[in-house]
């Protein structure tokens, strides 16, 4: 049978770091992702909000009755063509 040696000492200090590392990195990552939306994503909704500006044209849908709009196109012609490729 072959015997198992015990990590050295270096490498059970590493995988303790490691383990408390990757806590550290759980906190981190939630702390950064909070203060990410505080800082930019609150602010920036609640000026929408107060600006009362629709960004997506849902308020005229109920009475609507569709959402369907058409599209706005020019006739295909080859100038056209050749600003998109």
């Amino acid at each position: 049978m072959i015997e198992e040696k015990a990590p050295s000492l270096g490498r059970r200090l590493l995988n303790g770091w490691m383990a408390i590392a990757g806590r550290f990195g759980m906190v981190q990552t939630m702390v950064i992702l909070l203060f990410t939306y505080a800082l930019v994503l609150g602010p920036v909704a609640f000026g929408i909000t107060l600006g009362r500006r629709d960004l997506l044209s849902k308020r005229g849908l109920r009475s609507a009755g569709t959402a369907w709009c058409d599209a706005d196109s020019a006739e295909p012609d080859l100038e056209r063509a050749k600003l998109t490729s």
